[in-house]
Formats: structure tokens, C-alpha cells, sequence
């Protein structure tokens, strides 16, 4: 059971999938009024979520806006350093 508003409230489920209870991927929509952000090394995104939203738990809202980090712990590569990423504007 999702809690309302939930922003997996409207995901599909596996309704085919007896087996597997779980929720197929919710669709994401391009971010639209976003800043960029140049990664610095000991960037998180609870931490970005924090400074730009005044809430750690809106990391999410960065992930989303970003398809290309496959999950929050890529931040951690040095490989990102001075990677531009998108920040969306705060909550709807």
C-alpha cells in the first residue's frame, strides 16, 4: 500500500507477475526549470537536496532530473568531479 501522494502512486504493478508483488518503474518527466551544478568532490544528493531545498529528503527530485546517474552512490566516483548536473526548481 502507497501512502497518498506518494510520487510511485501512480506506478503500474506486476499484476502479470504472480510472483512479484512490487511496482513496475514510474515514468519520469523532463526536468523543466532547473540550475546546474558543478560537482564537487564530497557532493551528495541528500546533501544538494538539503542546500537547494532545505530538505535532505527531496534527493530524489536531483536523481530524476538527472537519468544518467544510475543511482545517488555515482556521485561518489571521482569521475564526476566538475560534471554539470541538473538541480529542478523546488517542490510543485
Amino acid at each position: 500500500m502507497l501512502l497518498e501522494g506518494s510520487r510511485y502512486e501512480k506506478a503500474r504493478s506486476f499484476t502479470d507477475e504472480a510472483d512479484f508483488p512490487g511496482l513496475r518503474p514510474r515514468g519520469i518527466a523532463p526536468a523543466t526549470g532547473v540550475v546546474e551544478h558543478l560537482l564537487r568532490a564530497g557532493d551528495r544528493l541528500d546533501l544538494l537536496a538539503r542546500h537547494y531545498y532545505n530538505d535532505e529528503r527531496l534527493w530524489w527530485r536531483i536523481l530524476d532530473a538527472n537519468p544518467e546517474l544510475l543511482h545517488g552512490a555515482d556521485l561518489q566516483t571521482v569521475a564526476l568531479e566538475g560534471t554539470l548536473i541538473r538541480i529542478p526548481r523546488g517542490r510543485d
